[in-house]
């Protein structure tokens, strides 16, 4: 009798793999070796429990304790214990579905999973839709409610969404007996598939609904409210539960996705919270100080600018910006002005700005003097 391989060199791990490690490895090798994806082969039949039967004794922390101490014999009860059974014998009480459910379970078991649950229930789920909505900055500031239209599969109204014609009903599938799958043996193990007849839905039409042709929905042009959440920005989306396409044959509604795009303002931008505006000034106003009105999302405030503002200085108005989506308070704005460089100038004028420019000093410009201070260093 040929000697059975250790369970680790058979997955291919260490003997202090963690769970989720080991988890992956025989993931990676059961897909690789599952009947289904290499039909016929016998090889690859025993390969694959063999995979199983050493996961299901590692992924145990009892059987996984007895195997480390006593190797294959604790399988057999001969170490004084009470044994983990072998693949033969159900892993010790484990099905094959058991594991297959906790290890593929996120592979077939989220589509795999709403079909069972749609061929018991007689109809399908429906599809998802996605859709995009424009909205303006204020509507993106305060929140908003739009209507917007959607073309999709609504229920059917002749036939209330049975597919059937009326004074009739669907029937049992007479194949699968209303379980939605058929079952057949493929080498070790045995394979369950959609029903063919009826195509998973455990139930028959034999006079469809004229209107929806047995489907249980009809197109439709349907408006829908949308609630715009203040402070929601570009790419963020909305789920509406239950305003997708109809279920088939009285199935579930699946899920309208509406995604956000906020239309540019005439005056304001954002990052994240803050609201963010550029407001001219003149050289006059920047240079002696004045007071000057500034627009908000909530209308004008007046800002106070210091004597000796240079440009693109920005001030904060605290509170002023957007609402924190999903948390409490608002942003603020930033106003950053920009000093405006006059481009008529009457003789006059030119007159007095050349006085001024005679009449500077260091002090008065202090950045114009370091700037060339460095210059005059950098090539010394």
């Amino acid at each position: 009798m040929a000697q059975k391989r250790d369970y680790y060199e058979i997955l291919g791990v260490s003997r202090s793999v963690q769970v989720e490690e080991l988890k992956k490895a025989y993931r990676k090798l059961a897909v690789q070796y599952h009947p289904d994806k290499n039909p016929g082969d016998k090889h690859a039949e025993e390969r694959f429990k063999e995979l199983s039967e050493a996961y299901e004794v590692l992924s145990d922390p009892q059987k996984r304790q007895m195997y480390d101490q006593f190797g294959h014999a604790a399988g057999a009860g001969n170490a004084g214990g009470p044994g983990f059974g072998g693949f033969e014998q159900g892993f010790g009480g484990a099905s094959v579905n058991d594991i297959f459910g906790d290890i593929f379970g996120d592979i077939f078991g989220a589509a795999g999973g709403a079909r069972g649950r749609s061929r018991r229930s007689g109809g399908r789920p429906g599809s998802d839709l996605r859709t995009q909505i424009d909205i303006t900055f204020e509507e993106a500031a305060f929140g908003a409610e739009k209507v917007i239209t959607v073309p999709k599969n609504v229920r059917c109204e002749t036939c209330e969404g049975s597919g059937a014609k009326a004074g009739t009903q669907p029937e049992t599938c007479n194949q699968c007996g209303g379980r939605g799958e058929v079952s057949f043996q493929q080498g070790f193990f045995a394979i369950s598939r959609p029903c063919p007849r009826c195509d998973g839905a455990g139930q028959t039409i034999p006079h469809p609904c004229p209107t929806c042709r047995g489907t249980g929905h009809t197109k439709k042009r349907s408006q829908i409210a949308v609630k715009i959440p203040a402070g929601v920005d570009t790419g963020q989306r909305l789920k509406l539960t239950g305003e997708g396409e109809a279920g088939e044959r009285g199935g579930m509604s699946g899920d309208l996705y509406v995604v956000i795009n906020i239309l540019p303002h005439d005056f304001f931008t954002r990052e994240d919270a803050e609201v963010i505006c550029e407001v001219p000034i003149t050289f006059a106003q920047a240079a002696l100080g004045a007071e000057v009105e500034v627009p908000t999302i909530e209308g004008k405030v007046k800002l106070k600018i210091p004597p000796g503002t240079q440009s693109h200085k920005a001030f904060r108005l605290k509170g002023k910006g957007l609402a924190r989506l999903g948390s409490y308070g608002r942003g603020d704005q930033l106003v950053k002005v920009i000093v405006e460089v006059p481009t008529r100038l009457s003789t006059e004028q030119k007159e007095l700005i050349r006085q001024l420019s005679e009449t500077g000093s260091e002090a008065a410009h202090p950045m114009h003097h370091s700037f060339f201070e460095k210059v005059k260093n950098l090539f010394d």
